[in-house]
């Protein structure tokens, strides 16, 4: 007799279509002017070449509830810029999300017609079920903000209108 185990993968995708370039999607994603305007106004800081460092800092409004100054780390993997950023990625906002160790994040950016991008994250959360649960916008009642979801909406908006939801 033979028993296997085969660990269940949690993987959540989520696709947004974006009136806006590749170009400008990628900066957005990628430059800290820009990721300190969307989303829970942290900075991003990227040393885009495969083996630089990923931080996501937190924002002043979230220091001020007592976060630390580091929200998330991560190592790039890969960069193809404008199309494709792979990266792995662990929230460290407490000591239990930390443990729970990298995920691997992608971002897929392809042209469409009319000047619409189609913008695809992968976000591979296999082992991870707290960062799988907080991502998923499961606690946005309690404040924890609404995950991928709420992110790249305001993403969106941003880009469209010029004014992300807390501008």
């Amino acid at each position: 007799m033979t028993d296997t185990t085969t660990a269940a993968r949690t993987v959540q995708v989520y696709r947004v279509y974006i009136r806006a370039t590749p170009e400008a999607i990628w900066d957005a994603i990628t430059r800290p002017e820009w990721t300190e305007r969307y989303g829970y106004g942290g900075r991003a800081e990227y040393d885009l070449r495969p083996g630089g460092a990923y931080r996501g800092l937190t924002s002043d409004a979230m220091r001020a509830q007592g976060a630390p100054d580091l929200g998330v780390d991560g190592e790039v993997v890969e960069v193809d810029a404008p199309r494709r950023l792979v990266l792995t990625w662990r929230m460290v906002m407490d000591a239990g999300l930390a443990a729970e160790g990298f995920t691997r994040l992608t971002y897929d950016i392809e042209p469409g017609d009319g000047g619409v991008t189609r913008l695809t994250l992968t976000h591979d959360l296999t082992g991870a079920p707290r960062h799988a649960a907080i991502l998923g916008g499961q606690f946005e009642s309690e404040g924890a903000g609404g995950g991928w979801a709420w992110v790249l909406s305001d993403l969106k908006t941003l880009l469209e209108t010029g004014r992300a939801f807390q501008g």
